[in-house]
């Protein structure tokens, strides 16, 4: 570490991503899409005028606001765009979250949050997810003395979803703190909140086009709420970089929002899958908590996560274990194609026999 550092900057405790390889194996530890993204894609690329990245993009990135817009059924004024949801959400932890109160967050989740809460300076209070490793939305209620709430629905790691009635509900109790639903995971059968926006304006659903837009080498991210929130999110975005959304992402971003039999088909495959695995898993005796996301958090009785996690390793698969006392006997589970999880299953009969 270099003597030149801020405090700050030593007190950080970056953000640890999934593990990317170079080699070929069998990657089910990030969450990624495991099918392609639209045909549009490919030819909004290959089309794409080189000419055109000699100039700035769009500093309000309004085409690709129109194209969400149409998709969600909102006004391209409660849009905001940014390179990543994770950029967005930086964004929203500035200009909301700051206010010398704690933030309001499940014990158990995106572990990009408490980064984000470090780097800004603002305390989180942290709440114990249910017995039934669910989002507690009443204790995130709980307490008025607080700056805002966050929560991922679906959970990530965990998977579960929250319908739009308990969000309502949540938000009918808490009226003057911002709301944000990051709901990366939202497309693999769980209920979007962007329904209730127009509703509540102090309620922001962040979304990507990572997952089911299989975007994640992009990196676009969103967010949806009243205009004022994104009027908010707007003056950090240009207090820190006028031209986030660069020409050539927009105009991918905008065609893979315009081909919906694909994108139906893609997530339809990916949560049958996800049926498959679980009933597989569970006649190995695993314990897999319900999902609406495109990964599974799971366990076995008998087998410690990180023996598990090695194992597979060694095998060429890679899953995501996280080295904390409350998940360190789990596994999170990509879903991939249908051969990947035949080679995971396979690979698991092995080290459970």
């Amino acid at each position: 570490m270099s003597k030149l550092w801020s405090p700050e900057l030593w007190a950080l405790t970056p953000y640890v991503p999934g593990e990317q390889p170079r080699d070929h194996v069998v990657k089910l530890n990030t969450n990624e899409n495991p099918y392609p993204p639209a045909p549009g894609v490919e030819a909004a690329l290959r089309n794409y005028p080189a000419d055109h990245l000699r100039l700035y993009p769009d500093p309000t990135s309004l085409a690709l606001r129109q194209a969400l817009a149409r998709v969600h059924a909102v006004e391209p004024a409660q849009v905001f765009v940014g390179n990543g949801s994770d950029e967005v959400l930086a964004f929203a932890f500035q200009a909301f979250f700051r206010h010398g109160k704690p933030v309001d967050v499940p014990s158990i989740t995106y572990s990009f949050y408490p980064v984000y809460a470090k780097l800004y300076a603002i305390e989180l209070r942290a709440h114990p997810l249910t017995a039934s490793w669910e989002v507690n939305l009443s204790a995130l209620a709980a307490d008025s003395k607080r700056s805002g709430i966050i929560f991922a629905n679906p959970n990530a790691p965990t998977g579960h979803a929250h319908s739009l009635e308990a969000i309502s509900a949540l938000l009918e109790q808490v009226t003057d703190n911002v709301v944000l639903v990051d709901e990366a995971y939202v497309d693999f059968g769980a209920e979007s909140a962007v329904a209730l926006v127009s509703r509540y304006p102090n309620l922001l659903v962040t979304g990507t086009f990572s997952k089911s837009r299989s975007l994640a080498g992009l990196r676009l991210g969103y967010a949806i709420g009243s205009p004022e929130l994104i009027e908010g999110l707007q003056r950090v975005k240009d207090s820190f970089n006028s031209y986030p959304v660069d020409s050539l992402a927009s105009a991918v971003g905008i065609a893979a929002l315009e081909d919906d039999v694909h994108f139906a088909a893609c997530r339809e495959r990916v949560m049958t899958t996800r049926e498959r695995t679980r009933q597989r898993l569970e006649a190995l005796g695993f314990e897999v908590l319900p999902s609406k996301a495109n990964f599974v958090l799971t366990r076995h009785p008998e087998m410690e996560g990180a023996q598990l996690f090695a194992g597979l390793r060694e095998r060429g698969i890679l899953v995501r274990h996280f080295n904390t006392p409350e998940l360190s006997d789990f596994l999170r589970i990509t879903i991939g194609t249908e051969d990947e999880m035949d080679s995971l299953m396979e690979a698991l009969e092995v080290l459970c026999a």
